[in-house]
């Protein structure tokens, strides 16, 4: 549990293409739905740049990747984690400009030939390992 911070002008738009367009907790469960992940028994509500998610996750690595697809949205800034279940903490990575995954990897799993954990990791939210963008946040898996 804690409070997660994301790139509010960096992410995936889901909001349609002003930038008057707000965030809402709808748009976000859609998200969910549409990226495969069990959002059940999740409560979304956004307020201003802030996501709180409440409730309990199915497991750890379901409470991670639903903290990653809603926080990884454009003009979301933060995400408040008040969800239950999931043993551990999550460990996180913010893309700078000019990383790969095997240089994540290299630094947060000690060899860079690891690259597809971390891909697999943040299965559907990444489609290509080589389409990471700086400001993106991803987890990074258990050692």
């Amino acid at each position: 549990m804690g409070l997660w911070s994301f790139v509010k002008g960096a992410g995936k738009k889901v909001f349609g293409g002003d930038d008057d367009a707000e965030v809402s907790g709808a748009a976000l469960q859609d998200e969910l739905k549409d990226l495969g992940l069990d959002a059940e028994g999740l409560d979304i509500k956004v307020e201003g740049d802030q996501v709180k998610v409440s409730g309990k996750a199915v497991s750890q690595e379901m409470k991670e990747k639903v903290i990653l697809a809603v926080g990884n949205v454009e003009g979301v800034a933060a995400v408040d984690d008040q969800i239950e279940g999931g043993e551990g903490e999550a460990t996180f990575h913010t893309v700078e400009s000019g990383d790969t995954l095997s240089a994540i990897a290299q630094k947060t799993l000690g060899k860079a030939s690891r690259y597809p954990e971390i891909f697999e990791a943040n299965k559907p939210m990444l489609t290509h390992p080589d389409k990471i963008y700086p400001g993106q946040v991803l987890r990074i898996p258990a050692a």
